[in-house]
Formats: C-alpha cells, structure tokens, sequence
C-alpha cells in the first residue's frame, strides 16, 4: 500500500511539464507521486531502452558542453545542476542538462533526443525560473533558455517566463499540493506512459485500439 512521504509534497519538473502544456490532462497521477514514498507503490514494468537512450543522450550532453564552453562559458553539467526549490504546497526539484554562465548572464540548456515537443520548452521556462531561486550559485543571474535537438535547437527568452507562467505554474503546484485528490482524467494515450498500475489507480484506462464509431453514410 502507497504510503505518505515523511517530508511533505516533492515533485519533478518533468511531471508537470505535459500538464502546464495541455498535453496531457490527468493531474491524479503527479499528485500521487508527489505525496507518496516512491518506494512503497509498484510500478507498470516498461520496455523503454534506457541504456540506449542514456548512451545517446549523453553524446549530445557532452558535443552541448563542447559547444558552449567554446563560446568562452563556464558550463555546469547534470548532477551538478540538480535543485530543490521550496514552497508553501510542496517542493520542486529538477535537474538541467546543462547551465551556462558569462558574468550574470546565463542560458539553460536541455538536450533531446527525440522528436521536438512543446513540453520541453515548457520544462525549460520551469527551469529557467527555479534555478536562481533555488541554487546560491544562480542567485539574482537573469536566465534565457535553450532545448538542444539533434539538428536544431529552440531558443527561450528570458521576458518568456513571465506572470502568466509563474501563475500557471503556481497554480498547478498549489492543486498538486493539496490534500484534495487532484482530478483524475484516465485515457489509453496517457495511461499507457503512466507508472502507477491498476492496484493504486482501479480507473488506468487500457490501450485497446481505437473505438469504434457508428457508420453514416458521407
């Protein structure tokens, strides 16, 4: 049985992400992980080729770091970037790519492997907004934002994170955080990509093709 984390709500970045891009809908399922012990709820068993995508992923990482320090930056890599950003509802956490910084200005980085996604611009603003607030190192730095493609990369302005984002932002946190189950909108195209199995979740909706619709003559 899901038990209650000891320390109060946490939540990744990139659980919000889909959800502040009107990709997905069901909040449900980053409210359960947010509250609850990620070691005491089973997951759906995944058939996603990790260590490819971490081999692949790491060659852009590294040609990304390459590419900035190039350009006369000092670079901070992954497990230096991670931060945990403190709030009334709970705790954000997340972890850049990739941080670069000249004097105090600087641009975050994530690097994709797949195809492009209005989520990851949407992780990156999350990011672009966390790390001075959350890191002593970042503290008062103005932050423009980048997603790093294979063959392209998407720039983010600074002024993009603005008040209507740290509203949406805010809001969807504070509804995550509350005690008041999030609302629950189970779907083929979200469940499947979902961790939580039927034992916590008896709504996951299962893939079963597409429904079939009455015939009409047109």
């Amino acid at each position: 049985m899901a038990k209650l984390r000891r320390d109060g709500c946490y939540f990744w970045v990139t659980w919000l992400t889909r959800l502040l891009a009107g990709e997905d809908a069901c909040e449900w399922s980053a409210w359960f992980r947010g509250r609850h012990d990620s070691r005491s709820w089973d997951r759906v068993p995944g058939d996603f080729d990790q260590a490819g995508w971490q081999m692949a992923h790491t060659a852009m990482v590294n040609e990304t770091r390459e590419r900035w320090e190039g350009l006369d930056h000092k670079v901070f890599t992954e497990r230096q970037n991670g931060f945990s950003l403190r709030g009334n509802a709970g705790t954000l956490g997340g972890r850049p790519d990739l941080i670069a910084r000249t004097g105090d200005s600087g641009t975050v980085i994530d690097v994709k492997t797949g195809k492009p996604n209005p989520a990851h611009v949407v992780q990156v603003m999350i990011y672009m907004y966390a790390v001075p607030r959350a890191m002593g190192r970042h503290q008062g730095v103005v932050f423009n934002g980048q997603v790093a493609y294979g063959d392209h990369v998407v720039d983010v302005p600074a002024d993009a994170v603005d008040g209507l984002f740290v509203e949406r932002l805010s809001g969807l946190v504070s509804r995550l955080g509350s005690d008041a189950a999030a609302r629950r909108v189970p779907s083929p195209g979200e469940c499947r990509f979902c961790p939580i199995t039927a034992a916590d979740c008896p709504e996951r909706a299962e893939d079963e093709g597409p429904e079939q619709g009455l015939t009409t003559d047109f």
